[in-house]
């Protein structure tokens, strides 16, 4: 029993990096499905191959850029009420600065998926060889001092390997071209990754455990959050169910006004002077939100 709570502690603990590796391993998973499986180059015009191959390539990695931002409810806390026309109850720390910040990181987190369904299909190369063999770029690099007959088979690459080591016995096939642009966006993904990891933690406005106690408390709260958001709903809904069927008048029951939840949905943006960690937390000690500190 102790060493399934060290394992559940664990996973707890980081979750994070278990979810994008998930993440992650699921991409590649499902590219390897669609390269094996779906994927099958026209080999017929080359439009029909760049459009064919660029398809693959990078329709899916945009599709997954969406999802991304759909499974984050960050995205869903920038967005929602920013078309209403009382735009007097929306705080002015929603905009400029802060919003952009919050939608870089929600940006970051979803191009995970996206990112990795690119580098892993530049490295399968079946996407990019089909893709690049219908541009006129590639018609002018393996064709430039061939026979006339070079376009029409340089087409036919993707589909005939010999035909493809023939074209490019000379030059860099465009596998290995494939290949070489994976492994560069693997270098720029962990070069980016580490940079801005670096950055977010030198500016800081507190220290490194301080910090880490901030993503504690901001974990912890959305859990209870969730919990007691869950309970006062399930209370609310059985005491409106039994005045409708016992046709009774309710009993008096706090519910946080359309005021107080516009208050705990701004963004925050964290104040060295008042050491608040989420917007919930400056709201119940700021006497509901109606002190002069909170308005600002």
């Amino acid at each position: 029993m102790n060493k399934f709570h060290k394992v559940l502690d664990y996973l707890t603990q980081h979750r994070k990096v278990l979810g994008y590796s998930t993440m992650s391993l699921l991409t590649v998973g499902i590219e390897q499905i669609f390269s094996s499986v779906v994927f099958k180059c026209p080999c017929n015009s080359a439009s029909g191959n760049m459009l064919y191959g660029f398809s693959f390539l990078l329709a899916p990695a945009f599709i997954l850029l969406l999802l991304g931002y759909m499974a984050n409810a960050r995205t869903w806390l920038l967005v929602t009420g920013k078309c209403s026309q009382e735009k007097h109850l929306q705080r002015s720390a929603e905009r400029g600065c802060p919003g952009l910040c919050q939608f870089l990181q929600t940006t970051a987190k979803a191009s995970v998926a996206p990112l990795t369904w690119i580098a892993v299909a530049l490295l399968g190369a079946n996407f990019y060889e089909c893709a690049a063999s219908g541009t006129s770029l590639a018609m002018y690099y393996f064709c430039k001092e061939s026979r006339p007959d070079c376009p029409t088979q340089l087409i036919k690459t993707p589909c005939d390997k010999e035909l493809s080591a023939n074209i490019a016995s000379e030059q860099l096939s465009l596998q290995a071209q494939s290949q070489l642009l994976g492994c560069l966006l693997i270098a720029i993904m962990t070069t980016v990754a580490l940079t801005s990891a670096c950055f977010i933690h030198c500016c800081s406005p507190v220290s490194y455990l301080q910090l880490k106690f901030w993503k504690i408390y901001s974990k912890t709260e959305c859990q209870v959050f969730e919990t007691k958001a869950k309970e006062h709903a399930t209370k609310l809904a059985e005491i409106n169910t039994n005045c409708f069927f016992e046709a009774t008048d309710p009993a008096p029951f706090h519910t946080p006004s359309r005021e107080d939840w516009q208050k705990i949905s701004s963004l925050y943006t964290f104040d060295p002077q008042e050491q608040y960690y989420s917007m919930i937390h400056e709201y119940v000690n700021t006497n509901g939100g109606n002190s002069a500190k909170f308005e600002e």
